[in-house]
């Protein structure tokens, strides 16, 4: 079970932005579940069977934020990161294991338009 119920991230270019997770989320089965505009500022949930990635606009200065997406296989995690690059994130470590952090880590990093360091990870061994 996870410890968090959602995370957000805010983004300055939203149509930009959500044309990039819908792709490479996608590739790991997440989907866009909810849409919606409160006054200005609009929010896309991302999940499975519920909203528990958020993105919203009205990011005014570079973001820092990492988030980690699980995988289920080291083919999703190459997928997600050819689908992001192809959308126009910009990598931040190639698909590979990353035996400092457990043997069977198997992870993919990219950048997203605002500089969010967006992972996709698979845990199992091969």
């Amino acid at each position: 079970m996870s410890i968090f119920d959602h995370v957000g991230l805010k983004v300055t270019d939203f149509d930009r932005a959500l044309a990039l997770y819908e792709a490479a989320l996608g590739a790991l089965g997440i989907k866009m579940l909810a849409s919606f505009t409160i006054g200005k500022e609009r929010h896309a949930g991302f999940g499975e069977t519920r909203p528990t990635f958020w993105l919203s606009d009205g990011l005014t200065a570079r973001g820092t934020t990492h988030v980690a997406f699980r995988a289920r296989s080291r083919a999703e995690v190459e997928s997600f990161h050819a689908i992001a690059l192809s959308m126009g994130g910009r990598d931040n470590g190639a698909p590979g294991l990353r035996a400092q952090y457990h043997p069977d880590y198997f992870g993919a990093f990219v950048l997203d338009f605002d500089g969010h360091n967006i992972e996709a990870v698979c845990h199992d061994p091969v």
